[in-house]
C-alpha cells in the first residue's frame, strides 16, 4: 500500500481571476431561458451560501441528536458595467428610450469563467466553468460622484436569491462548477461551445442534467 504525499510538483493547485461571464434571462413568454449574452465589466462574484446551522436536541439529559437546517444560496455581483438584457432583473423598464424603475424583477442565471493554476504551468494550466441558477436581484444602492482630482469609474453591486433547479438524484442545485482538469478536453470544449455560443449554436443555458448528459456523451472516446 502507498504511503501518503505532500506538495508534489504539478500539485499545487490556485484559482483565480474572472471572466467570459455571460448573462441568461427569463423569458416569461417562451417560459425558459433566452440565449446568453456577453456580460463584460464584471469584476468581483461573491459566494454566500446561508443556512445548513446545526441544531442540537437534548433528551435524556444528555444530546439526543443534531438537526441541520435547509441550506440556501445567495450572491453578491460587482462589475463597473452591465448589458442592457439586465435592466428586466433589476426592475427597469425600457419604453421608448425612457427607462423606468421599480417595475417588476425578472429571474436570470449567470455562467462565468476563473483560471485554474498550478505550480507548474502557472495560470495556463486550465480553468473553470460556473454556472449560478434562478437568481433574483435586490434593489441597490447607486452613487455618483462628481470628477474630481482622483478620478474613479462608478461601480454597480447586486445581492441576488437563488432559486434552485431540480438535478435527478440530488437535492435542488444553485450552483455548479466544471474545471477542465476534472474532465475530458472534448467535453470541456463542448460546454464551453454551448455555454458561449460557436459557429453553429447560440448560447444557451445548460441545467444541471443537461450539463452532466454533456459531459458522459463528449467523454466517450
Amino acid at each position: 500500500m502507498a504511503a501518503l504525499t505532500w506538495d508534489e510538483t504539478g500539485k499545487h493547485f490556485y484559482d483565480t481571476g474572472l471572466d467570459r461571464g455571460v448573462l441568461y434571462v427569463w423569458d416569461p413568454a417562451a417560459s425558459k431561458y433566452a440565449k446568453g449574452v456577453a456580460w463584460s465589466g464584471l469584476t468581483k462574484v461573491t459566494d454566500k451560501p446561508t443556512g445548513a446551522e446545526i441544531t442540537k436536541l437534548y433528551a435524556d439529559n444528555i444530546p439526543y441528536l443534531s438537526m441541520i437546517s435547509a441550506e440556501e444560496f445567495e450572491e453578491t455581483i460587482e462589475a463597473y458595467t452591465f448589458p442592457d438584457e439586465f435592466f428586466a432583473c433589476d426592475g427597469v423598464v425600457d419604453q421608448k428610450g425612457v427607462r423606468m424603475g421599480q417595475q417588476a424583477r425578472r429571474s436570470f442565471c449567470l455562467s462565468y469563467r476563473t483560471i485554474r493554476g498550478n505550480d507548474t504551468d502557472g495560470n495556463a494550466h486550465g480553468e473553470t466553468l460556473h454556472i449560478r441558477y434562478g437568481l433574483l436581484a435586490s434593489p441597490s444602492e447607486k452613487a455618483r460622484e462628481t470628477v474630481n482630482s482622483s478620478p474613479t469609474a462608478t461601480t454597480f453591486s447586486w445581492s441576488c436569491k437563488s432559486t434552485p433547479i431540480s438535478a435527478t438524484g440530488l437535492k435542488p442545485v444553485s450552483s455548479l462548477e466544471v474545471s477542465s482538469d476534472s474532465v475530458k478536453p472534448k467535453a470541456f470544449k463542448a460546454l464551453k461551445d454551448k455555454l458561449w455560443g460557436s459557429g453553429s449554436d447560440e448560447p444557451t443555458l445548460l441545467l444541471p442534467d443537461e450539463v452532466t448528459a454533456l459531459i458522459e456523451t463528449n467523454s466517450t472516446p
